[in-house]
């Protein structure tokens, strides 16, 4: 079940951002999502299934934001490797 969350915005913030507001709702959670990604709270399936992209996709656009996909140890490149021969 979809949960709806509102959020007040004045008017100049949405001016100055050049966004009406369905830009900005899409850009928040776009950023949410990359967000809790980076903080190890969601996974890039999950993150990229709640905004609707391929996981390639969202991978690529949190990696633009700086968020680091591997860090450096043998755990975590036998666990990402190991996805790439997973049945789809």
């Amino acid at each position: 079940m979809n949960q709806t969350i509102a959020i007040d915005c004045p008017a100049e913030i949405l001016v100055s951002l050049h966004m009406n507001a369905e830009g900005l709702a899409g850009f928040m959670k776009q950023q949410t999502a990359i967000t809790l990604f980076r903080e190890g709270r969601l996974s890039s399936g999950t993150a990229a299934a709640w905004l609707d992209l391929p996981r390639v996709t969202f991978l690529l656009r949190a990696m633009e934001s700086g968020a680091v996909l591997l860090e450096d140890s043998f755990d975590d490149l036998a666990r990402e490797t190991s996805l790439l021969d997973a049945p789809s």
